[in-house]
């Protein structure tokens, strides 16, 4: 019995299974990489400008509650930190890849 058989009965058991709906269709990605981490940089920004005014806003005494400048604050503070953590991880995985011997 070859690969290709095996491949070719698995393909028909794995129609046969879906088409009974014991397998669930995986959904195609939404989104790739690149996307998310765009969306991540603009959510870190918007968070940084909304924050700042919110200070802004404290130090002018027009803000009414300073819990919610200081929560403001800490959500900018932690957007910002996992962007940093992402970027830490992607440097080193370059580094990684700059090190393997061909």
């Amino acid at each position: 019995m070859s690969i290709e058989v095996i491949a070719a009965t698995g393909a028909v058991a794995g129609k046969a299974l879906s088409a009974a709906g014991a397998l669930p269709s995986r959904p195609a990605p939404e989104a790739s990489f690149e996307t998310w981490l765009v969306q991540q940089f603009s959510a870190t920004n918007a968070k940084l400008v909304e924050a700042d005014q919110g200070v802004r806003r404290l130090a002018l005494g027009e803000a009414d509650n300073l819990h919610q400048v200081m929560i403001a604050l800490e959500e900018a503070k932690l957007q910002f930190e996992l962007v940093v953590q992402v970027r830490n991880r992607l440097v080193e995985a370059y580094q990684d890849i700059l090190r393997m011997r061909i």
